[in-house]
């Protein structure tokens, strides 16, 4: 876990602090990273205003990211598109157990000002190290079934 934990602190905080970027940016190339999937150039620019809606305080980015990346390494992995959704569903269900909202609004320290994005760095590596953990357990579970499918 603290592999884990210092691979996550040193990726978004590289993210946001030298790439300057989003939130949903960060949380789809740190589990790219871990996981070993390439987030295309396309993905990147779609995820620009995705964070909280363009910053209308709509739901995270930290959840956005991860709700991307079930569908990401899921097709590759050869998983259905039922199997993905169901996923996202488990995802923003547990998520919203364990840091009680999905909205930016509620999520992010201070609300919305002019403040940086860094003022989300904690809740970011929290949600991050969260979001692996689900998608490591996803992903056995997704890969019994392929086995199964497979007898």
């Amino acid at each position: 876990m603290v592999e884990r934990e210092a691979f996550v602190n040193d990726r978004v905080g590289r993210y946001f602090k030298v790439n300057d970027y989003n939130c949903v940016r960060t949380n789809l190339l740190t589990p790219g990273e871990h996981f070993g999937i390439e987030i295309g150039t396309q993905i990147m620019a779609a995820a620009v205003g995705m964070h909280g809606a363009g910053k209308y305080r709509a739901q995270c980015g930290l959840v956005e990211g991860t709700l991307m990346f079930p569908g990401l390494l899921g097709t590759e992995k050869g998983v259905g598109e039922e199997d993905i959704i169901a996923a996202c569903y488990d995802f923003g269900e547990s998520y919203e157990e364990m840091f009680s909202s999905l909205q930016c609004r509620d999520l992010r320290p201070g609300g919305f000002n002019d403040d940086p994005p860094q003022l989300c760095l904690d809740l970011a590596c929290n949600s991050t190290i969260f979001s692996l953990g689900f998608v490591e357990e996803r992903l056995k579970t997704w890969q019994c079934d392929s086995a199964v499918a497979e007898d």
